[in-house]
């Protein structure tokens, strides 16, 4: 075995025992789910107020190592992260491919008219009440919202994804959905065992869904700038609970180095923001210490004015630099993202991003 082959199989070894245990939630959230559906060991209204925040947060978590899973940065392993992702897609009715489609974009069009992931919030076109009525109507029925704003770049007619292949992809995980769940509803209905489906699976769901539309807005509402790194709320934690809750959310929380480089591997993203504060103190970084503090800088916009990128004040977004985007760049700022729009100067980037090269994942290239 050659000595690059041997490097990368402990690479791979390496990506594999970081990620494993932050799936140790799923455990405990079956054990929930279980507890829920044949009330063990009670149905007291405690012991189901716990099993039920148990799953709900499990349920969260999930959605984060689906966002793992479009990243194509499981375990070390392509076809891995595609069949999770494809099993989590189904079972939250959001095919894998039409979420990896709009995550690609979202990267590379961060706050602007064309991230259709942010829509409505990123629309110069919606009104500011559409905008309020749609943020608060996601908090509370965001297991429908977001199936909703991901369905629209496969069936508007105005969509960017012209590709065949890539739309097949999806059209048969949306009929892959439609025949799961009809198979899962019709044995809930022939079982009679619908209060059961509705403790153990409706309800944490939909509290897993307000966790994750606050996630989102914590992460993006009310900010102005293209740049990946003064775009997003960045959260390192300087708690026990706050890193644990990153950790089990595959550092999720640490979001400009993430967007500004989406092909890096979750555990390296602390020492990346940790570096370009390091290199640029002059420029203030919205990071956070704790997730409550993010929240707290979210709030106004949230009540006021949800919006980003030119809904929150900014000017029209310069020219992108020509590419093409089917797949994640290694580094946003220099690849995608245009000369007026970014604030670090390419220099420096290129400089930086010579020094941090081997921490990028060897599967996101696939």
């Amino acid at each position: 075995m050659s000595n690059q082959a041997i490097a990368k199989f402990i690479d791979n070894q390496s990506i594999f025992f970081n990620t494993i245990p932050r799936f140790l939630h799923g455990v405990l959230g079956s054990l929930a789910i279980f507890g829920l559906a044949v009330g063990w060991p009670s149905n007291h209204w405690f012991v189901v107020t716990i099993w039920t925040l148990i799953a709900s947060y499990s349920f969260f978590c999930w959605t984060s190592c689906f966002h793992e899973a479009a990243h194509q940065t499981l375990c070390g392993s392509k076809a891995f992260s595609i069949l999770v992702g494809r099993f989590i897609g189904t079972m939250i009715f959001v095919p894998y491919h039409v979420y990896r489609e709009s995550h690609i974009r979202h990267h590379a069009y961060l706050n602007k008219p064309s991230d259709w992931e942010l829509w409505p919030y990123s629309d110069p076109n919606s009104s500011l009440w559409f905008r309020r009525i749609f943020c608060w109507l996601e908090i509370p029925f965001g297991i429908f919202t977001s199936p909703y704003v991901y369905a629209r770049l496969f069936f508007r007619s105005d969509s960017p994804l012209t590709n065949p292949e890539v739309r097949r992809k999806i059209r048969n995980e949306y009929l892959l959905i439609a025949v799961t769940w009809t198979l899962i509803l019709g044995t809930v209905a022939l079982t009679s065992t619908w209060i059961p489906f509705l403790f153990a699976w409706v309800i944490p769901h939909a509290i897993a869904g307000v966790f994750q539309t606050f996630r989102k807005f914590t992460e993006h509402l009310g900010m102005q700038s293209y740049d990946p790194l003064l775009g997003t709320r960045t959260v390192i934690g300087s708690n026990v609970i706050t890193r644990v809750s990153s950790y089990f959310n595959f550092d999720i929380f640490v979001h400009g180095p993430h967007h500004r480089h989406p092909r890096y591997r979750h555990e390296a993203l602390c020492e990346r923001m940790d570096q370009y504060q390091e290199e640029h103190p002059e420029l203030s970084y919205p990071v956070f210490q704790s997730y409550w503090a993010a929240i707290a800088d979210l709030v106004p916009s949230m009540v006021f004015n949800p919006g980003v990128g030119m809904n929150a004040g900014a000017p029209a977004p310069a020219v992108e630099k020509s590419h093409d985007v089917n797949d994640f760049v290694q580094d946003v700022a220099a690849e995608v993202l245009g000369q007026e729009d970014a604030v670090v100067p390419v220099e420096k980037r290129r400089e930086l991003s010579s020094q941090s090269e081997p921490t990028e994942s060897p599967v996101a290239a696939h």
